[in-house]
């Protein structure tokens, strides 16, 4: 192991004196050397330069369970791989599982044992097979435990170190002002060997919040991301990490500390011989998330959740009034960073993203649209009492099944296609969950089985009645993962969409999202147009400014643009991604 530098040894304990500034510096940072480095593991003697080189046009996600395909008969994770390398290898290269450890609740967000594999998923050495074929994401869920964990077992019955392991208050406390993203009560009352305690759940009472004000917590999870870098995960998620700190009084979201911690993860990432990417899960609005960029050195990418809300109330509307605004005002990501664009995830499609950049009454028609089309609204509770929309609970296949002035029409799958392509073309990493490359549909029952509304989102396939499917072209399924492999396909070959690559949002009407990417080496350019309406769009060619003399190419068709008429048409929710190459 290369001893750590001088500068690095400086900034760890500059870190750690931000964070716990009553500690020993100099005994704390060995500690985590200690943690995160423990013997037989190299570091870097210097940290990894900042660049955009972690990442390039040919990067895509899958987000998926362990369990979505299942057969009764062999271990989830093995389906998995299966359905990984029979239908998108060479064409998606990461893909992140969701919790794969054992768990109680929230599918997987309630951890019990973090150095284990869900025994009915499969063991760690599957965890490694996809890892060494597939870039390989998993989630830290950092922000709190089981209640059936060992850490709270430990906790209860008073025991070293776990009894200063949770956050504690009293109903007496002044909590006014802490932001929720649900509506159970933020305490819990649970009775332990030092007495009657109330324990901190920012989520739920089965959901213990770990208390990062004891730096062995810190050290703990330090241990559990070297565990999963050894098992070849390389692109860690912060999950809720915007809630790890706490302080009466305050909103206790987006303290000083949660940043500065957030900066320490990096900081050790980038003195790592592994290339390990952080990134950070805040459902937030849209600046509070852009802060977890930091200075270029705390979050290497972060998730774009204002588009999921934008881009449906686009499609749903027929309008890219709101979502040019958005992108128009979204700041390149800065050297070293990147964002992650996505539309739909296990959680449904959060609206926090769209506050202060989608009017109420919009959101209101959207919330509706999305309730016709069997969906669900969760809300989450304000200080004053009061509670307010926080996700909509819909396969964003089935959210796009009509419009809003119309409702459900015959162009569903060409909105949805529309929608994913457009996720493919901004700047940044695309992410599709598996759901939406499969065309799924509301899982009605699973909701009346659990009785939590994002398991609407959470289907779990037959992968028999799956493969059958897929192998029928006639089916949506087949159909609508045919085409976004066939585009994540074009997409990977182009330059122009490396995630950093130029880009700049265009003025088409009202009916039409267009932006210009350029590739890094200015030697390719890409006007990627789309027309959001269930109408045939004429666009002018003076309109997108193509350059004389140029050949143009679109790369969806193959078709080269007839610059001698002086419109491009568009079918209804047709995308066209016009490059001089072809």
């Amino acid at each position: 192991m290369a001893k750590p530098s001088s500068q690095f040894k400086s900034r760890l304990c500059a870190l750690i004196g931000q964070i716990y500034p009553n500690l020993d510096a100099t005994a704390l940072s060995q500690q985590i050397i200690d943690a995160f480095w423990p013997e037989g593991h190299g570091q870097r003697a210097r940290a990894r330069a900042p660049g955009h080189n972690l990442w390039n046009e040919t990067d895509t996600l899958v987000i998926t369970y362990g369990n979505s395909l299942v057969d009764g008969q062999h271990k989830p994770l093995d389906l998995l791989r299966d359905f990984l390398n029979r239908y998108l290898r060479g064409t998606v290269h990461g893909v992140h599982i969701l919790p794969f450890f054992p768990f109680t609740s929230d599918d997987g967000f309630a951890v019990t044992d973090y150095r284990a594999v869900n025994s009915q998923l499969g063991d760690w050495a599957d965890i490694q097979r996809i890892g060494s074929e597939f870039r390989l994401m998993s989630d830290l869920v950092l922000n709190h435990v089981s209640s059936m964990s060992t850490w709270f077992s430990e906790y209860r019955q008073g025991h070293e170190p776990y009894d200063k392991f949770f956050v504690e208050a009293t109903p007496e406390d002044d909590l006014s002002q802490v932001v929720r993203p649900r509506t159970s009560p933020l305490l819990r009352e649970v009775n332990t060997a030092n007495g009657p305690k109330h324990v901190w759940c920012t989520f739920s009472h089965d959901q213990i919040d770990v208390d990062f004000k004891n730096p062995e917590v810190l050290l703990e999870f330090l241990r559990i991301m070297r565990l999963h870098m050894d098992n070849g995960v390389r692109i860690i998620r912060l999950d809720a990490v915007a809630f790890v700190w706490k302080e009466l009084g305050t909103s206790c979201i987006h303290l000083p500390q949660t940043h500065a911690i957030v900066r320490l993860m990096r900081l050790l990432c980038d003195y790592a011989e592994e290339r390990v990417v952080l990134l950070t899960e805040t459902n937030v609005p849209n600046a509070e998330n852009l802060s977890y960029f930091g200075n270029r050195n705390e979050a290497h990418m972060i998730y774009n959740f204002s588009l999921p809300p934008l881009l449906l109330h686009a499609l749903l509307s027929g309008t890219s009034t709101y979502l040019n605004k958005w992108v128009m005002r979204m700041p390149p990501a800065q050297l070293g960073c990147a964002y992650l664009n996505f539309s739909a995830s296990h959680d449904g499609i959060g609206v926090r993203g769209a506050e202060g950049l989608l009017e109420p009454e919009e959101l209101g028609q959207v919330i509706k649209c999305v309730r016709d089309f069997g969906g669900l609204v969760s809300m989450r509770a304000l200080p004053d009492g009061s509670e307010k929309p926080y996700e909509l609970n819909i396969t964003y296949f089935d959210a796009l099944k009509g419009t809003i002035d119309g409702g459900e029409d015959d162009w569903q799958i060409d909105r949805f296609i529309c929608s994913q392509t457009i996720v493919m073309s901004l700047e940044g990493v695309p992410a599709f969950y598996i759901h939406s490359l499969l065309a799924t549909h509301n899982d009605h029952a699973g909701v009346e089985k659990t009785g939590v509304n994002r398991a609407i989102n959470r289907h779990r396939w037959d992968y028999p009645e799956l493969r059958a499917l897929l192998d029928d072209p006639e089916s949506q399924n087949a159909q609508v993962l045919s085409e976004m492999k066939r585009r994540i396909g074009i997409r990977t070959a182009q330059k122009a969409f490396h995630p950093n690559a130029t880009q700049f949002t265009m003025q088409l009407g009202d009916q039409m999202f267009g932006i210009w990417r350029q590739s890094p080496a200015r030697d390719q350019s890409i006007f990627s147009l789309h027309n959001l309406t269930a109408e045939t769009v004429e666009v002018p060619h003076i309109a997108i400014n193509l350059i004389d003399g140029e050949v143009w190419y679109d790369l969806l068709t193959g078709e080269q643009i007839d610059l001698s008429t002086p419109n491009i048409t568009f079918a209804p929710y047709q995308s066209r991604w016009i490059s001089n190459r072809a």
